[in-house]
């Protein structure tokens, strides 16, 4: 899933042992200005410190996400956790081709007084 949001806040990062060795773990909060009301997320980053890092406040970026839950002691927590942000594009797109124009012709006919400089 993805969605486009303004980066509102950038929060420290957590880290920790584990039987599978150290981790990272660091929220940032989005708001989605595209919503009426604006709606903020907060999205977990796990062992991402470089694209955190790369992040800045009021800054635009589409966010590619996975929710998850689980439950511990009888209660269920989730989170919405990123695996791709890109920024967003300031500037339309380029085009892969320019567009489609006519081959110019010479102004002159070969044989109507040209002369041929070319070596044999």
């Amino acid at each position: 899933m993805e969605f486009e949001g303004k980066v509102i806040e950038i929060l420290p990062a957590v880290t920790g042992q584990s039987a599978r060795g150290t981790w990272e773990r660091q929220t940032v909060v989005f708001e989605q200005p595209q919503k009426q009301y604006g709606k903020e997320i907060a999205v977990t980053f796990m062992n991402k410190a470089q694209e955190v890092a790369s992040l800045r406040v009021g800054e635009t970026y589409t966010v590619s996400f996975d929710i998850e839950s689980r439950n511990y002691q009888g209660r269920w927590y989730t989170d919405v956790r990123a695996w791709r942000v890109q920024p967003m594009q300031s500037q339309p797109p380029v085009q892969d081709m320019p567009p489609f124009m006519e081959e110019p012709q010479p102004a002159y006919s070969a044989g109507a007084g040209v002369v041929d400089d070319m070596p044999f």
